[in-house]
C-alpha cells in the first residue's frame, strides 16, 4: 500500500490525503484551546430566491458557472468541509482506482490521464458528502430566507480576502437569528476586507452582495 501511495503516478492523490490530515490535525490541536479550525477562522477571519424553498447562500443560477458551483452546494456548506471531503474523496478514489488497475493489469495510469479522470468522478462525491453535511449541521445554519431580506444585516468575513472583483465568504445572520454564508465584495474599490473584518451588506449583484466596513458599533448586536 505504502509503495502505491509513493508512486509518482499516485502523488497526486497522496498530497490531497495528506493535507486533509494536516486540516485535521490542526482542527485537533486548535480543538485543545477550545475551538476547531472552522471556529477560529470564523473567530479571527461555503442565493437567490429561486423558489419559496430557496437557501440563502445558493448560487444564482444566471450562468453555467454559477449554476455550477450551486450543483456542488458551494454558499450552502461552509468552504473548509467541502474542501475536506473533496481531498478525501480525489485521494482515497484516485488510489482506489489506480490499486484496482495495478490488481488487473499491473500497470498504473499515468498522472497526467489519471488525476482529470479521479477529478470529476470525486465532484459528485463532493455533492454528496455536502448534501449530507448539510443534514446534520444545526438548524441555524440552514434557514431559508430572502436573500434580499440580508441587505442591511451585518456580515463577518469568514475566509479569504474580499477586494472587487474577487468575493471571500462571510456569514451572516436573518432576522429570525439563524446565519448562512454569503458570498461578498466591497463596494467601493479601494477598500480590501480581511478575515475578522465586520462588515454592511448594502446590496446584491446576482450571487454576490456589495458591502462597506461597518460604520456603527452597535449594528454589530444583529449578529
Amino acid at each position: 500500500m505504502l509503495s502505491l501511495m509513493l508512486a509518482s503516478e499516485n502523488m497526486a492523490f497522496s498530497i490531497a490525503l495528506v493535507l486533509m490530515l494536516m486540516i485535521a490535525l490542526l482542527e485537533g490541536i486548535a480543538a485543545l484551546f477550545g475551538a476547531g479550525v472552522s471556529s477560529a477562522l470564523d473567530s479571527l477571519l461555503p442565493e437567490s430566491d429561486i423558489s419559496p424553498h430557496a437557501e440563502v447562500g445558493q448560487i444564482d443560477t444566471d450562468t453555467a458557472l454559477s449554476r455550477f458551483l450551486g450543483w456542488l452546494r458551494i454558499g450552502e456548506v461552509p468552504l473548509l468541509m467541502l474542501l475536506v471531503v473533496f481531498l478525501l474523496s480525489f485521494g482515497l478514489l484516485g488510489l482506489l482506482l489506480q490499486g484496482m488497475l495495478h490488481s488487473m493489469l499491473g500497470l498504473l495510469a499515468p498522472g497526467w490521464l489519471a488525476v482529470p479522470v479521479v477529478l470529476a468522478l470525486s465532484l459528485p462525491l463532493v455533492r454528496l458528502g455536502g448534501g449530507v453535511l448539510q443534514a446534520i449541521m444545526p438548524r441555524d445554519e440552514t434557514s431559508a430566507v430572502s436573500e434580499d431580506s440580508l441587505i442591511g444585516r451585518i456580515a463577518v468575513i469568514t475566509l479569504g480576502t474580499a477586494r472587487m472583483g474577487y468575493p471571500a465568504e462571510a456569514k451572516v445572520r436573518d432576522q429570525y437569528g439563524y446565519s448562512h454564508y454569503v458570498q461578498l465584495e466591497p463596494d467601493n474599490a479601494a477598500d480590501e476586507f480581511n478575515q475578522g473584518n465586520e462588515v454592511l451588506l448594502l446590496s446584491r449583484q446576482g450571487a454576490v452582495y456589495k458591502a462597506i466596513l461597518n460604520p456603527n458599533p452597535h449594528l454589530s448586536e444583529q449578529r
